[in-house]
């Protein structure tokens, strides 16, 4: 099992297909790193939002982190609290 995959988030930001595609890739690894480019923002804070979303829509065995313009997203295999 591969332990880190890459994604991108570009200027269309959020879609239902990023969403899906990121939880089929949680199929065969155990991090993703979410690289955030240039055309979809360059806010800390949308940075944050755009983090936020992302656990929200994939439930609660995951975990976020956010190091420059990338967001790491971690599965547990318990429920986070």
């Amino acid at each position: 099992m591969a332990r880190i995959g890459n994604l991108q988030i570009g200027k269309q930001g959020l879609t239902a297909g990023f969403i899906e595609t990121l939880k089929n890739h949680f199929k065969s690894h155990e991090n993703i790193k979410v690289s955030v480019l240039k055309s979809a923002t360059r806010n800390r804070e949308e940075l944050k939002k755009i983090s936020d979303e992302i656990l929200t829509k994939l439930g609660k065995n995951f975990t976020s982190r956010i190091i420059g313009f990338t967001i790491v997203v971690k599965k547990w295999r318990k429920a986070v609290r």
